[in-house]
């Protein structure tokens, strides 16, 4: 269809109402409108269509209004130039999803005014240019609750009494990360580690009676405390001082579930600890009688942070008549249930896929109803991994929770032992990685997934923190090891978990920052 009227004048009335119209390719013009003509176009509900509207020397008090409500997967090009006098120009494209708009004015002035108010955007990359605006125009742009949006706003030589509006709300006013100008992208996890001889730690270990005695390093003998003074500083951004009350907001009337093996306890416990030392005991609520489950909540924020023992996240079962105990490949343990509903999840698995020998924690693999002794790790992880990734593809709703995968966490054994360490690997080069076909797997399955997972990418900034492990300032059986074993350190020493305070909570800090940023597009994790 084609639509056009010149030298419309007087008190015409020309209305273009093509509501629900499909496939439809529409070109509309006016020129040269004048006096009290008015030019509405509400092309409300329309789906698939390519609209190009014209308007040039529109003056006096004419009046022009595009309002394509509710429009979907339209490419819409708007231009005017060279409005004037007590013109109105209005787009007011609401709950627009996944356009591409161009929006340009140039030259306009006197008493004219420009709005653009597309409220509740989503996924849009938006241009907006405006140039040589003077006197008493007005221009603004409030695309409220923003979010997946890349937005560029520039206006040049504005002047006199014009008006800027940009809000963007509850994105950018809440983070705290600061971009470096030429930064096209904040990686937070790329960076180095700075010491600080005056710094503290967030917590101290004696504010937390549910911390566990294997992560409680000073308590348990260790004389040093230099590996609490190191900060992360990430490279072209600045990362905000972790602070317990923000968090608390942050998380507030909202469900956070941890769900790993011991390595996530660890940074369920800093997070926990995190959180309770910024209120009073009787605020909070701490379950923590099993390792299998573990709870903190504050009641005032009605929060809560769960962590959920399931080290392989496929389901390991023992056969009752023989004793064997065999890796489902394809099935979730009935626990999923309990992690439905929950407004941040945050996964990890590897360790104990790598396991030898006596630690090997399984006899057989099952997978379609066939079970197998021996497969290679790599393909079994990456079968275990579809499951979970099909897991959450059907049950996680993106419009109520973010997913969270926690990549690796190193060890330090071998050459890069962690026994009477007291400083981090400085040597740059140093690049200790874990099983590398293990990590890949992981993240192949992250990348392909429909549902969006932030990778929280801590392998590399960890394994410089060989430092920060118990060793053996580590108890069993209510004794510390240093006591009892202390001739025999490598039998004993663990290079694996973390004291706290310490690094894990490096994790739940940059864990806290990509919670802030709300939108996983504008930040780089890999």
């Amino acid at each position: 269809m084609s639509w056009t009227l010149s030298n419309v004048s007087n008190t015409n009335h020309v209305a273009v109402d093509p509501s629900n119209l499909p496939n439809l390719g529409m070109s509309w013009t006016s020129s040269n409108a004048s006096n009290t003509s008015h030019v509405p176009v509400d092309p409300s509900n329309l789906r698939d269509l390519g609209m190009s509207w014209t308007s040039s020397n529109a003056s006096n008090t004419s009046y022009v209004t595009v309002d394509p409500s509710k429009l979907r997967d339209l490419g819409t090009s708007w231009t005017s130039s060279n409005a004037s006098n007590s013109s109105h120009i209005t787009i007011d494209p609401s709950k627009l999803r996944d356009l591409g708009t161009s929006w340009t004015s140039s030259n306009v002035s006197n008493s004219s005014h420009i709005t653009v108010d597309s409220s509740n955007f989503r996924d849009l990359s938006t241009s907006w240019t405006s140039s040589n605006v003077s006197n008493s125009s007005h221009i603004t742009v409030d695309p409220s609750n923003l979010q997946d949006l890349s937005m560029s706003s520039t206006s040049s030589n504005a002047s006199n009494t014009s008006m800027q509006v940009l809000q963007l709300s509850s994105l950018v006013e809440d983070m705290k990360v600061e971009k470096n100008e030429e930064e096209e992208k904040c990686n937070i996890f790329e960076g180095k580690w700075v010491y600080d001889p005056k710094g503290s730690p967030a917590y101290y270990g004696s504010q937390c009676p549910f911390l566990g005695e294997k992560v409680r390093c000073q308590k348990n003998g260790r004389p040093d405390s230099e590996y609490e003074k190191w900060s992360w500083e990430a490279k072209g951004c600045k990362i905000p001082r972790y602070n317990g009350k923000d968090m608390l907001e942050k998380l507030r009337g909202k469900r956070v579930i941890i769900v790993g093996d011991s390595l996530n306890r660890n940074q369920w416990e800093s997070l926990a600890c995190l959180l309770y030392s910024s209120l009073s005991p009787s605020q909070t609520y701490v379950e923590v009688h099993s390792g299998h489950y573990r709870l903190f909540k504050a009641k005032e924020y009605d929060c809560s942070v769960e962590f959920y023992w399931s080290p392989f996240i496929v389901k390991l079962e023992v056969n009752k008549a023989n004793g064997d105990r065999i890796l489902n490949l394809d099935k979730l343990p009935a626990v999923t249930e309990k992690w439905k509903g929950a407004d941040f999840m945050v996964f990890n698995t590897g360790h104990w896929w790598v396991h030898t020998g006596k630690l090997r924690a399984w006899d057989l693999f099952r997978y379609g109803g066939k079970s197998v002794k021996e497969m290679e790790i790599e393909s079994a992880l990456g079968m275990a991994m579809k499951t979970w990734a099909r897991w959450i593809n059907q049950n996680v709703d993106t419009t109520k929770t973010r997913v969270f995968f926690r990549s690796i966490s190193p060890e330090h054994k071998g050459r890069q032992w962690c026994y009477n360490e007291s400083q981090p690997i400085t040597d740059e080069s140093y690049i200790k990685i874990f099983p590398a076909k293990i990590i890949q797997t992981v993240e192949r399955t992250i990348q392909g997934m429909k549902t969006p997972v932030t990778y929280l990418n801590i392998t590399k900034l960890s394994e410089y923190r060989r430092d920060g492990h118990p060793s053996i300032y580590r108890t069993k059986d209510g004794k510390t090891m240093v006591e009892t074993r202390q001739k025999q350190p490598k039998t004993f020493a663990d290079c694996s978990h973390w004291c706290l305070p310490g690094l894990p909570d490096t994790w739940n800090r940059l864990l806290f920052a990509s919670i802030l940023l709300e939108t996983p597009k504008n930040i780089s994790t890999s």
